[in-house]
């Protein structure tokens, strides 16, 4: 849908009506169905699936913990909701987290794992978050194994990745705990803001709701802010914006800025307010003007969708659309037009999700297209298949339920209503 084309009078919201509600619900049924059955490994973790739903690999593929407790987290969503067969597979993914993830000799959890053990035995602060998510969300519906992992994971956060003095955590380290120097990142404090309040609403404990807001000051109350709300995603050691950096892996630390991540921190920001009492009043400033901004400067005026990147001077840089910064826009739109109802967000949700329905998702053979070239073809140089479920299902499932907290904590308080 182009800028040109206006929608019709904006009340009710979308997220207040039957027929969406329903449309809603349906797709992330569509996802559950995609990938509930198809992405077991029998050998133990889960398979990134090819575009028609079937393992990329089936001969001893490396399982990265992202994508392990992804599944956990989502299927305890599941679970919550009330869909059979869920449970089985988070009980499928905490055992391998806790089996072959996790470093008996040394403690943490390595960043991929195969049938014979650790295939890289990194221990990376962006797995550990969502060990951490992943654990918090097994919590909800009782798994055996999540107490022992929450307390496992906690640990192993706060004595080996958290910097007091930056008030975040440390990036990378090897196997035996040797620091990789030279570098410290926002995405996976991000994604450990997102655990942190899960991990809060599952334990009421407060230490955890502290981290996430030091990780939020120093990332977006300071960094952002002095970019005028664009979030940077590498930095040093002091946390000084290293502008120059490059690294190969453009999936997890491409280069420039990421306007998907600016939505992700809107909706997080507002997220991180409201279970703090509504204390700061810089957080839903800080979100509507991260929003504003990945709207103005990431948005396609003309084709439509996010661009993936964009450079120090905001001329797009990675033109392709991914299927996640859709995800965070639509979540972030939601939270703000629950708490800071207008026109602008209401219409940037439609949009959003006027762009999903006409692009990314997969009609032929379910899920959703996780890459598009700019003009919207389906494509994969960066994502292979579809090996994720996670984004996706919390953008169907937000707007169905109140912006108070994490999915785990609304579906156990606000029966569905569609």
């Amino acid at each position: 849908m182009s800028d040109a084309n206006k929608t019709q009078p904006l009340a009710p919201l979308w997220s207040d009506r039957p027929y969406h509600r329903r449309w809603l619900l349906q797709q992330a049924d569509g996802l559950f169905d995609f990938f509930q059955t198809a992405a077991i490994n029998p050998k133990g973790g889960f398979y990134d699936l090819t575009r028609d739903g079937k393992p990329l690999a089936t001969d001893n593929p490396a399982r990265g913990i992202h994508a392990s407790a992804r599944m956990v987290h989502c299927f305890a969503i599941g679970d919550l909701l009330g869909r059979p067969g869920s449970a089985d597979v988070v009980d499928h993914g905490m055992r391998y987290l806790w089996e072959r993830h996790r470093d008996e000799k040394n403690g943490g959890y390595f960043w991929q794992a195969d049938d014979t053990g650790a295939a890289d035995a990194s221990k990376q602060g962006y797995g550990h978050a969502f060990v951490l998510l992943a654990a918090s969300s097994a919590k909800t519906i009782g798994h055996p194994l999540a107490d022992r992992m929450l307390a496992d994971i906690t640990e192993v956060i706060e004595t080996r990745f958290w910097e007091e003095a930056h008030g975040a955590i440390a990036e990378e380290f090897s196997a035996d705990w040797q620091p990789v120097p030279g570098y410290r990142g926002q995405n996976s404090n991000m994604h450990l803001t997102e655990a942190l309040m899960a991990a809060f609403e599952a334990t009421g404990e407060r230490h955890y709701l502290d981290k996430a807001t030091s990780i939020a000051d120093l990332l977006i109350n300071r960094r952002a802010r002095e970019e005028a709300f664009r979030v940077a995603e590498h930095f040093d050691e002091q946390w000084v914006v290293d502008r120059t950096y490059y690294h190969e892996n453009e999936m997890f630390r491409p280069a420039g800025t990421t306007p998907g991540h600016w939505l992700e921190w809107a909706r997080l920001l507002m997220q991180l307010w409201i279970l703090d009492g509504q204390r700061h009043d810089w957080m839903p400033e800080a979100a509507r003007g991260l929003f504003f901004q990945s709207m103005a400067l990431g948005w396609d005026k003309d084709k439509g969708g996010f661009f993936y990147t964009l450079d120090w001077a905001n001329i797009p840089e990675k033109t392709a659309k991914l299927w996640w910064p859709l995800c965070e826009g639509a979540g972030a739109a939601h939270f703000l037009n629950q708490h800071q109802e207008s026109d602008f967000h209401e219409e940037s949700y439609r949009r959003i999700w006027n762009y999903i329905a006409g692009n990314s998702l997969d009609r032929q053979f379910g899920g959703w297209h996780e890459e598009l070239t700019e003009d919207g073809t389906p494509a994969n140089s960066l994502f292979p298949g579809k090996g994720d479920i996670y984004h996706a299902l919390q953008a169907c499932l937000i707007p169905l339920f109140p912006a108070e907290g994490s999915l785990t904590k609304v579906i156990q308080e606000s029966p569905l209503k569609v």
